[in-house]
């Protein structure tokens, strides 16, 4: 079962010099699940400027052990110099960035637990003390000894078994204490009762009342939305809320996500990805703590029903002023062409924001046309041009860098932030720009990470009269008159 579901990565600038580089997870042989061999190390490679990157996994140290599949970077030590958490299945790792190219694994000295399928995580700060808190999300109980045998006996034909036949497990929530230390504190907070097939994580602040809401995805039954009560604490409200399930009440194998305003309204949306058939819902965010599935109204049900999806995101692909969406496909089962009306490889998908409420396919005409079994995916400028790129994984066979040539003469701008003493990442810093708003976070897509500035289209606008920023600790900082298509860099006053 693990074998499918591998394939997260990360995208951060480890070393500092302004541009982005990329961290790849990667399996272990089955059943011993340990790295014998260079071919199953996890890898870092440097961005070394001009679309060129050199692997430095050996020196970096970052090879890592047993079974990886998701990656998180931030700065949890608020050292300026950005961490790397890896996920995996019995295994996880910490690593600390060092500052010298390299970085050390402090997983067991940091209080980080394994011995559990962890799938995906990420880093908020959920208490509002400065410091980087870590979300890991969980799979279900699973062994090599219990792996199950599905498919057509009749036939011989194996396949991975349904998500009904694994006991879920619930997420894990480490508190930062700000030593370089973490406390399991999840049956405090209130999550260790809700078990489920978690797939991925996102955060956003959905309700505006200052604290970090969570959203996992789970695989085959109801998500989860986690509501910050503010005293350590958190609700389930995914029901409530109307996004544990789509309008038409059914679960769906929910994978990758990401939670960010997508109409320019200035309240955080939920996108996910799913199976054909399934479409890649869309939540609306109506205020007072609801959502609304919009996912045929914005004309992504339609576009979207035939596509299975892991890795997502939302961002401005031709700096119009509005946030477009990735995804990167491929059906979770290698032989579903032998019982269904399905396609196990295919190419990815770029839906268009025409800025009205609907989206538009346009992956024909940018380029999208390699059928692979894609898994996770991340975004970044990687050659500094103001243009989002894309970095996407896939299973047994070559990545794929998309270099972002779009031809449109739109104007943008990067924020990067630097926090004052804590959070050094500005992770929860929300920003507004004229009718748009866009959040600090590194938490997007299936089981990765894209910890970058962040990024505005913005169209005719070569001066832009006001930027707003509300910092993490509530500070509020406005930027006047800030000329467009360059990377600012701003520091918490």
């Amino acid at each position: 079962m693990i074998e499918t579901m591998a394939g997260g990565l990360a995208v951060f600038d480890y070393d500092g010099d302004g541009k982005p580089d990329i961290f790849f997870t990667n399996g272990a042989p089955i059943p011993s699940l340990k790295k014998t061999d260079p071919k199953f190390w996890n890898r870092l490679y440097h961005n070394e400027g001009g679309l060129r990157f050199k692997d430095v996994t050996e020196s970096a140290g970052v090879a890592g052990d047993g079974y990886s599949m998701g990656a998180a970077a931030a700065d949890y030590d608020n050292d300026g110099r950005p961490d790397l958490f890896v996920a995996g299945v019995n295994r996880n790792i910490l690593y600390h960035n060092l500052g010298n190219g390299k970085f050390e694994d402090v997983t067991e000295k940091a209080g980080i637990k394994s011995g559990k399928w962890a799938v995906a995580a990420g880093w908020f700060d959920y208490d509002n003390d400065g410091n980087l808190d870590l979300w890991v999300v969980h799979y279900a109980k699973w062994t090599p000894a219990t792996d199950r045998w599905c498919g057509d006996t009749a036939r011989n034909i194996r396949i991975y078994c349904h998500p009904k036949y694994y006991e879920g497990l619930a997420s894990t929530l480490y508190r930062n204490r700000g030593d370089g230390t973490f406390e399991d504190v999840s049956q405090k907070a209130g999550i260790a009762n809700y078990p489920g097939r978690g797939m991925s994580v996102a955060f956003a602040d959905y309700d505006h009342d200052g604290y970090m809401d969570v959203f996992v995805t789970n695989d085959n039954m109801p998500n989860f939305l986690f509501h910050n009560k503010g005293n350590g604490t958190f609700e389930e409200d995914a029901l409530l809320a109307g996004v544990a399930l789509r309008g038409d009440g059914k679960p769906v194998a929910s994978m990758g996500t990401d939670f960010r305003d997508y109409n320019n309204d200035g309240l955080p949306d939920i996108l996910f990805t799913a199976l054909a058939g399934e479409t890649f819902p869309l939540f609306r965010n109506d205020g007072k703590g609801s959502f609304s599935d919009v996912t045929y109204s914005s004309h992504l049900g339609g576009l979207s029903l035939h596509h299975s999806g892991w890795g997502v995101g939302l961002f401005d692909f031709n700096n119009d002023g509005f946030k477009d969406i990735f995804t990167s496909n491929s059906h979770v089962n290698d032989r579903v062409e032998l019982f269904e009306a399905a396609v196990y490889k295919e190419p990815d998908t770029l839906f268009l924001n025409g800025g009205n409420g609907t989206f538009s396919d346009a992956s024909a005409a940018a380029g999208f046309t390699e059928s692979k079994a894609h898994r996770g995916a991340a975004f970044a400028d990687f050659d500094g041009d103001g243009r989002i790129d894309i970095v996407v994984s896939s299973l047994g066979e070559s990545i794929e860098l998309w270099h972002n040539v779009s031809a449109v003469p739109n104007h943008w701008i990067d924020l990067k932030l630097q926090g004052a003493k804590c959070n050094r990442n500005g992770i929860g810093a929300v920003i507004h720009i004229g009718s748009q708003w866009n959040e600090m976070t590194s938490a997007v897509s299936y089981a990765s990470s894209s910890l970058t500035p962040v990024h505005f289209g913005l169209g005719a606008t070569a001066t832009i009269p006001r930027i707003e920023i509300r910092w993490p600790d509530g500070k509020k900082q406005v930027l006047p008159n800030v000329k467009a298509d360059r990377v600012v860099e701003v520091k918490e006053p």
